[in-house]
């Protein structure tokens, strides 16, 4: 067994913990969410603060570090799949530290402060739709490192694009609440 093999075997374990440890957060997240269990909501919230530092970054962190060094000494930089790779990472680390941590931390202070409450509520459904575009953008991710596409594979990155314009769309449009109508 040649040394890349070992590094692209620790890069795809990192990623499968952080890719796979955060879905199952978010399907936790989601079931919660659909039986109205609030309890199970914050706990699920509770989870992703403690995890964020502890396992998502620091896997993620992993994850990039070795397909930089994957890139540095064997692949290279200049394939498509590179860039689109990269870019996803890029994307889905700056959600999880500009939006998930940080709505986290509030939401810890708000039941440190006041506990339970609708803005709490409101915030964990908050990271609830962001997530949604974030796993739409690891699976562009995974989508992307098993089939290497190029600029002539037309079907694969408009089906990605897809993917990606999706996860905008349940995050940030597509699954507002219909507005209320008089009676």
């Amino acid at each position: 067994m040649d040394f890349y093999s070992v590094v692209k075997f620790m890069h795809v374990v990192a990623a499968v913990l952080w890719v796979g440890g955060g879905f199952a957060l978010m399907l936790l997240a989601v079931r919660a969410d659909r039986a109205g269990d609030t309890e199970g909501m914050l706990q699920v919230m509770r989870s992703v603060g403690e995890l964020g530092n502890r396992l998502f970054m620091p896997s993620s962190l992993v994850t990039l570090l070795l397909g930089l060094a994957m890139c540095w000494f064997w692949v290279g930089f200049r394939d498509l799949w590179i860039i689109i790779g990269l870019a996803g990472y890029a994307a889905t680390f700056l959600i999880g530290t500009l939006v998930f941590k940080p709505t986290a931390d509030r939401m810890s202070a708000l039941i440190a402060r006041d506990g339970v409450t609708p803005a709490v509520l409101e915030q964990g459904g908050r990271i609830l739709k962001v997530a949604r575009f974030d796993y739409a953008v690891m699976l562009v991710i995974v989508a992307d490192m098993v089939l290497k596409p190029t600029h002539s594979d037309v079907p694969v990155l408009a089906t990605m694009a897809t993917v990606f314009g999706l996860g905008l769309w349940a995050a940030f449009d597509g699954l507002r609440p219909a507005p209320a109508t008089a009676a």
